[in-house]
């Protein structure tokens, strides 16, 4: 087993393979020595991504479903939406490891390694990576360790999670429009929160159906139950169906700084890079803006992380988080006037970070209110 390596990459999820896809299609790095580190091996559809996309994706051999019209539900407005030139794509994780595996193991400068990482020592010239069998070595880690600081200091930082239970569900008669999804759906919330109900259509007799906190605290499992089965009963009128998949999951939507935790030799990806949309909880799509730039930054010899977060951003998002922090119930609010004041486009390049300062106004401005005003002097 070789022991040296130009890249190690730590985790084999999203980040990891993405990034070792990209480093060993790009014409000037496909020759360097990579290792992918993990001790769980990627063999269960464990989770479900979505993502909107202008024309063609790099991913879109292994989109399960598309839409091109949506929705957004309160209390007191339906708010329907036209994509185009826009779609919403669905990916399910296992088709997109089996697809990055197989790639990945045609080039022989990849290793697979699994065993459990333990640590990473930065020397002068290269960085060791420790795991429960072995001692490895390289010019360059890339981290998807969430630093321990995340965990033992919560308390400095904004803390919201997105937890969520999804089932797919299937019926014998053809129940629901495959071709247009549901971003929000406010009508059935858990007490007095930032909760909803998120579906997806597959065919008209099969769809995944998710529901959805943006909460300071998390519930238990049975809590996503009930919400679930009151949903299905009561807003899809359903009483005979069988649930085929299960997903459950929590996503942390934070202000910690996870893109302080880089090092000259060491470079944080994923959750563990604050790759994750704080205001939203997506990924998918982000995660291949910030390898692009990585990309480009090895070849420019910068250092890899050099330029990766736009600070403009994580303060609109700390905002926003603090709004949901202090005035949970406010949620509901928020999202119906972020999606009925703003065109659908608009709302996609500003989640994407594409719009301008003068954009960004007037997206502030649909949000106008004593509590985004309150938030903005507390995150100062």
């Amino acid at each position: 087993m070789n022991k040296t390596f130009d890249y190690i990459v730590i985790g084999s999820g999203l980040a990891g393979l993405k990034l070792t896809l990209a480093l060993i299609n790009d014409i000037h790095l496909q020759q360097k020595k990579i290792a992918v580190i993990d001790k769980i091996p990627k063999s269960e559809n464990d989770k479900t991504w979505c993502f909107w996309q202008q024309g063609k994706s790099k991913w879109n051999h292994l989109i399960y479903k598309s839409w091109s019209a949506g929705e957004v539900i309160t209390a007191n407005k339906n708010i329907p939406f036209q994509l185009a030139p826009y779609q919403y794509n669905m990916i399910r994780s296992i088709d997109f490891y089996n697809d990055a595996f197989a790639e990945i193991k045609k080039k022989s400068q990849v290793q697979f390694i699994q065993e459990e990482v333990i640590s990473a020592e930065e020397k002068e010239s290269f960085v060791t990576v420790n795991t429960t069998k072995n001692s490895y070595q390289a010019q360059h880690i890339f981290d998807s360790r969430i630093p321990q600081e995340y965990f033992n200091d919560k308390e400095k930082y904004i803390n919201i999670y997105q937890h969520f239970k999804g089932w797919m569900i299937e019926t014998e008669q053809p129940i629901f429009d495959a071709n247009k999804f549901t971003m929000m759906d406010f009508r059935l919330k858990w007490k007095n929160s930032t909760s909803f109900t998120y579906v997806l259509p597959i065919t008209p007799t099969k769809t995944f159906i998710e529901y959805t906190f943006f909460t300071p605290f998390t519930t238990e499992e049975k809590v996503y139950d009930d919400q679930l089965k009151t949903y299905i009963e009561k807003y899809l009128q359903l009483k005979n169906y069988k649930v085929t998949e299960t997903e459950l999951g929590t996503i942390p939507m934070t202000n910690f700084p996870f893109h302080q935790y880089h090092s000259q030799k060491i470079t944080k990806i994923g959750t563990a890079g604050g790759w994750i949309k704080a205001s939203t909880g997506y990924s998918f799509k982000n995660s291949d803006k910030k390898i692009e730039k990585i990309i480009q930054n090895l070849n420019q010899n910068h250092t890899p992380h050099k330029d990766l977060i736009n600070p403009k951003f994580l303060y609109y998002d700390k905002i926003f988080l603090k709004v949901l922090e202090q005035e949970n119930e406010k949620g509901e609010w928020v999202f119906e006037n972020f999606y009925a004041k703003n065109s659908i486009h608009h709302v996609f390049q500003y989640l994407d970070e594409e719009t301008l300062f003068s954009e960004d106004l007037k997206i502030m401005g649909s949000l106008f209110s004593s509590a985004f005003i309150k938030a903005f002097f507390r995150t100062l």
